[in-house]
């Protein structure tokens, strides 16, 4: 076989092998969701532990759990030191419950059945544009969760979780020291504006969602001590937005909505928004046409196009590119004054608007 047979024969094998791969993919999801309802990330800990003892634990049997603890190997999350004997990766260990920056979950929520058995309506959805969700359970995503108190929970731990990282970087990704006052609209338990206000002494904040969303806030500004200049302020944003501030941040809500309730929220931002405020959104950019190759595909592997079919399939929302953004801000009455990629919380931009 000569020099370029072989190569593509090679590369042949691999688009076989990514075919393969993604069409595994909900069973490694599924992997993580045992797991993590067996508890075998916490009963490893930070040392070796033989399978045998790990299944007496978790009350399970010997030889499936080595099986399960080979597969979570084969993923990245375990390794196998000697026959039957495992321990936890790096990557595994965000998966024990007792970290601080642990992704327990979020994996929970986005394995969770509900969640799973929405996208069995995606082709559905991309036909129609409907929303998978409320066609299969009879009611949207939102109210399903208000029904369904261990879901909720995650749900909101799961968004804290996600939002680590961009609390970590925002403070010094903007120059907050220009206004008096930030309302984080939609903004839960208040990880993200937490962090703004523990960098900047000066600024007040308000916390403005749901009474459900605000459930964990008074703990996180507890923690971060920044309790005295933040208040709460439960309520419907696709009603109104609490006036007095000079800045508004919308981190990781647009894209729970369609565009028309999109420009809904902007536009109560709007309502309130003094001279010379702006209203910040931080949420991911799609470029206008798909990267390719491997740095493309090493950004995030794909992640961001799922969420937006994610979107799509259980909240009828989307992820959007620069002029999407551009789109909803005009119709708002909103202009975009800048749009800065945080490197460090990548996928996410920072989108800084004033009035139009």
């Amino acid at each position: 076989m000569s020099t370029v047979d072989t190569a593509a024969a090679q590369e042949a094998m691999a688009d076989r092998g990514l075919i393969v791969q993604l069409a595994f993919g909900s069973m490694a999801s599924q992997t993580l969701r045992a797991a993590l309802r067996l508890g075998v990330f916490d009963l490893i800990g930070d040392g070796r532990r033989p399978a045998g003892e790990v299944a007496a634990e978790a009350g399970a049997e010997h030889q499936p759990m080595t099986r399960l603890l080979r597969a979570l190997a084969g993923l990245g999350l375990m390794q196998e030191h000697e026959p039957d004997t495992f321990s936890v990766t790096a990557a595994g260990a965000l998966l024990d419950s007792s970290r601080p920056d642990s992704l327990v979950s979020f994996v929970r929520m986005f394995t969770d059945p509900a969640i799973v058995r929405a996208w069995d309506g995606l082709d559905s959805s991309v036909r129609t544009g409907g929303i998978a969700f409320d066609a299969v359970f009879g009611t949207d995503f939102f109210s399903f969760l208000g029904r369904h108190p261990q879901l909720s929970a995650d749900f909101n731990a799961a968004m804290s979780q996600a939002s680590e990282e961009t609390a970590a970087v925002l403070p010094h990704a903007y120059d907050f020291s220009r206004f008096t006052s930030v309302t984080d609209i939609g903004g839960g338990d208040g990880s993200v504006l937490a962090g703004i206000l523990a960098a900047h002494p000066a600024l007040t904040g308000v916390l403005h969602d749901t009474k459900d969303g605000l459930a964990q806030a008074p703990k996180t500004l507890d923690r971060h001590g920044v309790a005295d200049r933040c208040s709460l302020a439960a309520g419907d944003f696709f009603r109104s937005v609490p006036g007095g501030s000079d800045l508004y941040l919308i981190k990781s809500v647009l894209h729970d909505w369609s565009d028309d309730q999109a420009v809904t929220v902007l536009g109560h931002c709007r309502e309130v928004l003094p001279p010379g405020g702006r209203v910040l959104i931080v949420e991911p950019v799609l470029p206008e046409v798909v990267g390719t190759g491997a740095a493309a595909h090493a950004a995030d592997g794909g992640i961001t196009y799922l969420s937006d079919l994610n979107m799509l399939v259980n909240l009828g929302g989307r992820e959007r590119t620069r002029k999407d953004f551009e789109e909803v801000c005009h119709r708002a009455g909103l202009s975009i004054v800048s749009a800065t990629p945080l490197l460090e919380a990548a996928p996410f931009y920072l989108i800084e608007t004033m009035a139009a």
